[in-house]
């Protein structure tokens, strides 16, 4: 290996379950230059540590496509090709799910219910049922190929088996009808059995699928708040070129409007910057020569000429997306229960129905063969994990459905598994326990007078400050006056004239410099000083201000014996304020992303399973730290791609019940398994013609057939409960 390993990550497409993942994972891992890799099936990428003198990343790719899955390695219009890819996907589910549906339904009809007698009905079912095996459910016996040739079983082995064979057996009993017939046997057809199954599977997979893709490509996508063109000042020219062919050094024009689109220093100009994306802080920040600027940033006022220091992927920004693609990918991936249980599940029936075959041939009555079939079928039929394979799928429709209802959008299924394990929750201050936007909490006017309001009201809307904006909205619809001499002072406040007023409208300073006294003895801790004339007129408090039912969502989680924790990278007195008023003990002030990422990190070293509620870029790297990332649906994209959960509503109450609502559904899925095990326990035996010697019982496929459904009915029945359990 050399001395200077790379980090990449790459996009990878055709993954159908955390299996796939693993199976992705260990063929890179395994290529001689890889020192480690790790694939996020939830993200669709892999990180990967390697040589580049040793190997390059067009060797992962044909790795990849040997097993039947593909690696995007070109950065040029990645985020294009990956929608393309994802859109052509979810189109192609959603397609095979309606052919499943339409075929599926009289299939279903005419097995059930007899009341109308129909000529060649196993003809026909075998017609109807074609469509819904050979293309809707062409996905599973294809990737449990893959699996088999690795020699693996997954979900997908599980229902390209119970599917195959019930349509199978079917099927040659409607063409050759007479090899059971010969033996006084019914020749019973199963085809309802095929296509219920797969038809529900692709049901959970479809609302799994649309679930993630409301937030599963964004963070490839947040670069584009980087603009892909920008003007540059060169030899005294000014050019517009690509973002990707700026260089440290270039002086880069920004206007009012425009994100900032590379990390640097401000030459010329002053302006407000909107850093919130960044720092959380809710207010902009005033910059001026010499201040640092960051990539992705939004200038709001002024115009600018910024000396390029970092470009690309050397950018505070990019290098927080690689920092929670990282923390992402570094989890190991959770395998579903039901692949862990297959691969123990499925070779055993294999191996029971091959041995069924084997000791009736030998030593069953005549005709033997006959017999020897038709007690392997009986096995198989009732040993196919149909209910095993609904488990999962249709309490998760149910899980993910009343979620939903409740505002509380899951991504996946790890996600449910994860959520019922928290004993911590850090919350982000500015824009998650709070509503992000600064509003006036105090006034105090010290000279009553509706023209002076009607002055203030016609200064601040005339400034672009959210100060301003803070104070207008509290007399929204007063008649304007003209307003004359209008004069921004940066970082202070404003200057005007208006009907023989001389007014100023600022903090603290702005009055001190203007020869104006304040007020010391106020109960109102004046954010923001309005003045006439020299005389201070009126004070105003402006601060952000707790979520509606904060206080409650805070209150419900201690109760569960659940820690809670609040980080914010405002002063200490403002943290101090906030975590008094939501009722939190424990709280930190002044954090920086890199700092909370570092304190999800030493929370669970200490033992903690953490869920990190966040709504900025600078909470994204905490977020996927945590064992549950968990997002408003206001906040940014990159916060919406770290998150497991993204609440709909911004009711923090949905935190506890979204926990509870996860503890709800694993508990029923386990539930699921223990009645698939119980019921296959009892009925393989049976099946196999362990009553035989004793009683001469021998079960008929076709009461095998009806017991299998049973189990899916209470399967589904069970989830089903998620509808109506209290949260």
């Amino acid at each position: 290996m050399g001395n200077s390993p790379r980090k990449d990550v790459f996009a990878v497409t055709g993954m159908a379950c955390a299996a796939c993942a693993g199976s992705v994972e260990s063929m890179i891992a395994s290529l001689p230059g890889v020192s480690s890799a790790s694939v996020n099936y939830a993200g669709a990428n892999v990180y990967v540590i390697y040589d580049p003198d040793s190997i390059t990343p067009s060797e992962f790719a044909k790795s990849v496509e040997s097993i039947g899955y593909g690696l995007i390695i070109e950065e040029e219009n990645l985020n294009e090709k990956l929608e393309e890819i994802q859109f052509k996907h979810f189109k192609e589910l959603k397609r095979k799910l309606y052919v499943a549906g339409i075929f599926t339904i009289p299939v279903f009809i005419m097995s059930m219910f007899h009341i109308i007698h129909i000529e060649n009905k196993n003809w026909i079912l075998l017609i109807l049922s074609l469509p819904v095996i050979l293309f809707s459910g062409s996905e599973f016996y294809l990737n449990a190929w893959k699996q088999a040739k690795h020699r693996m079983v997954n979900m997908d082995t599980l229902v390209a088996l119970s599917t195959g064979i019930a349509f199978m057996f079917s099927t040659i009993n409607t063409i050759f009808p007479g090899i059971f017939l010969s033996a006084g046997l019914e020749p019973h057809v199963y085809f309802e059995s095929a296509t219920v199954i797969i038809a529900f599977i692709l049901a959970g997979k479809f609302l799994e699928e649309r679930s993630k893709s409301k937030a599963s490509s964004v963070i490839r996508s947040l670069m584009g708040l980087q603009p892909k063109n920008l003007t540059v000042s060169r030899e005294g020219a000014e050019i517009e070129i690509p973002l990707s062919m700026v260089t440290p050094g270039d002086q880069v024009m920004v206007r009012p409007g425009d994100r900032i689109p590379v990390d640097g220093v401000v030459e010329s100009g002053d302006s407000y910057i909107d850093e919130s994306m960044i720092s959380g802080e809710p207010l902009p920040m005033f910059k001026v020569n010499g201040a640092n600027v960051f990539a992705g940033t939004l200038n709001m006022k002024g115009n600018l000429m910024i000396i390029a220091a970092k470009t690309g992927k050397n950018t505070l920004l990019a290098g927080i997306i690689a920092m929670v693609q990282e923390a992402q990918s570094a989890k190991p991936p959770i395998q579903k229960l039901a692949d862990k249980i297959a691969a123990v599940f499925v070779p055993i029936v294999l191996a029971l129905s091959a041995l069924t075959f084997i000791i009736w041939w030998v030593f069953g009555p005549q005709p033997s063969v006959t017999y020897a079939f038709l007690t392997t079928i009986s096995v198989l039929i009732i040993a196919c994990p149909c209910a095993l394979g609904l488990a999962t799928p249709t309490a998760l429709m149910a899980g993910i459905g009343r979620g939903a209802s409740q505002g509380i959008l899951i991504r996946n299924a790890a996600n449910l598994e994860t959520a019922c394990k928290v004993n911590a929750v850090i919350f982000d201050k500015t824009g998650t326990l709070t509503t992000g936007k600064p509003v006036v909490t105090k006034s105090e006017w010290f000279r009553q007078d509706e023209t002076l309001k009607q002055l203030l009201y016609s200064i601040e809307k005339r400034s672009g400050h959210p100060l301003a904006y803070a104070v207008a909205s509290l007399f929204e619809g007063m008649q304007m006056l003209p307003v004359d001499n209008f004069e921004d002072v940066p970082g202070k406040g404003v200057k005007a004239s208006c009907q023989n007023y001389s007014c100023l409208v600022g903090n603290k300073t702005l009055m001190i410099e203007n020869g104006i006294s304040v007020p010391t003895d106020s109960d109102v801790d004046n954010s923001v000083f309005f003045a006439c004339n020299k005389g201070i007129v009126a004070g105003f408090s402006i601060e952000d201000t707790l979520r509606e039912n904060a206080v409650e969502a805070v209150s419900k989680l201690q109760k569960e014996g659940i820690e809670v924790f609040m980080l914010t990278g405002d002063k200490e007195a403002t943290a101090l304020l906030m975590a008094e008023k939501a009722g939190i003990r424990n709280y930190f002030a002044g954090v920086l992303p890199v700092d909370k990422n570092h304190f999800v990190k030493d929370l669970r070293q200490k033992g903690y399973r953490v869920a990190m509620v966040g709504d900025g870029i600078n909470d994204s790297a905490a977020m996927a730290e945590a064992d549950l990332g968990i997002a408003m649906a206001t906040g940014s994209d990159i916060a919406l791609e770290s998150a497991g959960i993204i609440l709909m509503k911004g009711d923090l109450r949905a935190v506890a019940e979204a926990i509870s609502l996860s503890k709800i559904t694993v508990r029923i899925i386990r539930q699921n398994f223990f009645w698939a095990f119980f019921y296959n326990i009892i009925a393989i035996p049976i099946a196999a013609g362990a009553l035989y010697p004793f009683t001469g019982f021998l079960l008929s496929p076709m009461i095998a057939g009806a017991a299998m459904a049973m189990s899916s009915v209470t399967v589904v029945l069970n989830s089903l409960r998620l509808k109506r359990v209290n949260l």
